[in-house]
């Protein structure tokens, strides 16, 4: 997303690269401050972080409107984050490039979604420290020729896509001779591009690749050693609005994160990865 990345894609995360900037918002009191709920914004259509989903099963959380539910990593993050506060968890199915805006709103409290903090959307956003640290990988078809590539600088001349606004399409770049195909914004439609042959290779995060070659027979994964991968962050964190970060609000949810150890986010991922529905 990031968006990493499934992706693969800042996909659908992020999990890495996209959001416009606005460095000139003013401090304010977010609306977790004002009400009863903490309000989140994201995809719902980037397992394992977060799926939509027609059953709420055990850690689903109802979108508005009767569209679902929503699961995934980034809400049983969430929903940890909200019991600390005292407060009912609501989460809004947002494409990824409405995540700033909404927030710069007040629509939402705040972004989980598998957003990767960077130079370009520190300007416009406050993030808190990390709450997943990934490795970046690619999806290929299992029965290809990429298959057995071992250095990202093997895919020159070949097809590679990734997440439209995204760290997963910019990275792409890295590599020499890339064919670099267009984006797409969603990552379902990636893995089509990749069945239909439009693309030979997508740009992921390994927990999302995980769960698209357990759903999807035909694909796999590759992993890259030190300094043969690419030279990307795939740590992801929480967004909150512009210039708050002095705010107790803000000092609350970062507290709140910090109470979730180690140990207990990388079961979390387990169990979404174990749990995520099978890509179409």
């Amino acid at each position: 997303m990031k968006k990493m990345r499934f992706a693969a894609a800042a996909l659908a995360v992020c999990m890495l690269a996209g959001c416009s900037s606005n460095g000139g918002s003013t401090a304010s009191t977010s609306t977790a401050d004002e009400s009863g709920t903490f309000t989140v914004g994201m995809e719902c259509n980037y397992a394992p972080f977060n799926w939509q989903t027609a059953e709420q099963g055990e850690n689903g959380v109802a979108l508005p409107s009767g569209a679902g539910y929503c699961d995934g990593y980034d809400v049983r993050i969430s929903k940890k984050i909200a019991d600390e506060l005292g407060k009912e968890l609501v989460v809004k199915k947002i494409s990824w490039d409405g995540l700033q805006p909404a927030l710069d709103s007040g629509e939402i409290d705040a972004i989980v979604a598998g957003m990767t903090a960077n130079d370009e959307r520190e300007e416009g956003i406050d993030f808190t420290t990390p709450y997943y640290e990934s490795q970046m990988v690619m999806i290929v078809p299992k029965d290809s020729e990429v298959a057995s590539f071992t250095d990202i600088q093997d895919f020159g001349g070949h097809k590679v896509i990734g997440q439209k606004n995204t760290n997963y399409d910019t990275i792409i770049d890295q590599i020499e001779g890339v064919e670099h195909v267009t984006p797409k914004a969603f990552y379902p439609e990636l893995i089509l591009a990749l069945q239909t042959g439009e693309a030979e290779a997508i740009t992921a995060e390994l927990p999302v690749a995980k769960g698209i070659a357990e759903a999807n027979p035909d694909l796999t994964y590759i992993t890259f050693e030190d300094g043969k991968g690419f030279d990307v962050d795939t740590t992801v964190s929480i967004g909150l609005k512009n210039n708050t970060r002095d705010t107790q609000s803000f000092k609350d949810i970062q507290a709140a994160l910090d109470k979730i150890d180690q140990e207990t986010r990388e079961q979390i991922m387990l169990d979404a990865v174990n749990e995520a529905p099978t890509a179409d």
